[in-house]
């Protein structure tokens, strides 16, 4: 694929199972004890309202690095607990992906007739191919990122058995 065509990507959609309640999704992405805990270290704070602001802070650790103490920043659009956020979404740790400004983001919870529940993540990234490489996990802009596929899969193994990836 050449970076030509990488950057029309406009959008970009995962969808994970989970064996959990939707209840239990939502205060995974949207509670800060629940979500520091999967995906790349660091802490997630909403107001879950309209308008209301989402800060991602960096580990002390991750300061340590060279990471700002903020790493992405965005806004609620909607909060319909527990079926639908939508967010926009701002990285802040390179000038560069920066200034592409904010992108958006839906997540949507279902439950299914099986017994799990869906969870789809859709990323709107137009004009914003640097942000669009870094969720999409390119090794080439992010060394030893998975992008929302890492993400996703460690929210679905904490929520299953109790402990991320990296515990």
């Amino acid at each position: 694929m050449t970076t030509e065509t990488e950057t029309r990507v406009t959008t970009q959609v995962f969808r994970v199972y989970i064996k959990a309640t939707p209840e239990a999704i939502w205060d995974a992405i949207t509670k800060p004890e629940w979500n520091e805990r999967y995906g790349y270290p660091g802490r997630g704070d909403y107001e879950l309202r309209p308008g209301g602001s989402y800060r991602a802070t960096a580990t002390p650790e991750m300061q340590e690095m060279g990471m700002p103490e903020v790493v992405v920043e965005g806004e609620v659009v909607e909060a319909d607990p527990p079926r639908k956020l939508v967010q926009t979404w701002r990285f802040l740790w390179d000038e560069q992906i920066s200034a592409e400004g904010p992108t958006r983001v839906t997540w949507d919870i279902a439950e299914d007739d099986l017994g799990l529940t869906r969870l789809t993540v859709t990323h709107e990234l137009e004009d914003a191919p640097l942000t669009a490489a870094q969720v999409a996990g390119d090794p080439r802009i992010m060394e030893g990122g998975g992008g929302w596929a890492l993400i996703l899969s460690d929210l679905k193994t904490l929520l299953e058995t109790g402990e991320p990836f990296h515990s």
